[in-house]
């Protein structure tokens, strides 16, 4: 199964269990046991969209995938700021600093805009997330040089 990350000779599949091992490793999956759950319950919200939006994304005309995307991302958005109010985000979804939850939410969320980009103008503290992503000094420079790709 596609992506497979190597690590000392053990493969590992899955993008999300590759996310969660590299997040650990640079520090982006949580300070604590409880903060990294939290973390994870963001990642997890994020992927119940990623799930059941992106089949339709890959296959239908523009005006369903609009119709869609609406529908789906009202709740996901909802989820996430209700999250982010239970978990102290202010410039991020968890705590004061970035983390996996963060660039999953970022990375999502280039492909959404892609298709309607006022989607998030009833969310500024989303917005703010996104922000805070794009202010990050590491994150900014690849930005900067990164491909454009469809998503």
């Amino acid at each position: 199964q596609i992506p497979v990350l190597e690590v000392d000779g053990v493969k590992l599949p899955q993008s999300i269990s590759i996310a969660r091992y590299l997040a650990k490793e640079f520090q982006l999956a949580g300070k604590d046991n409880l903060e990294q759950a939290k973390v994870d319950a963001v990642v997890d919200t994020v992927t119940d969209f990623v799930v059941s939006y992106f089949p339709i994304h890959m296959k239908a005309d523009e005006t369903t995938k609009k119709e869609a995307l609406n529908e789906q991302s009202l709740k996901l958005f909802k989820n996430l700021q209700t999250l982010q109010e239970l978990y102290q985000g202010n410039d991020f979804l968890v705590g004061n600093h970035l983390t996996y939850a963060d660039l999953w939410f970022y990375d999502i969320t280039e492909t959404v805009l892609g298709v309607d980009s006022t989607i998030l103008d009833k969310y500024p503290n989303l917005t703010k997330v996104r922000q805070s992503v794009e202010n990050d000094t590491k994150v900014a420079a690849y930005l900067k040089d990164r491909p454009k790709l469809p998503f």
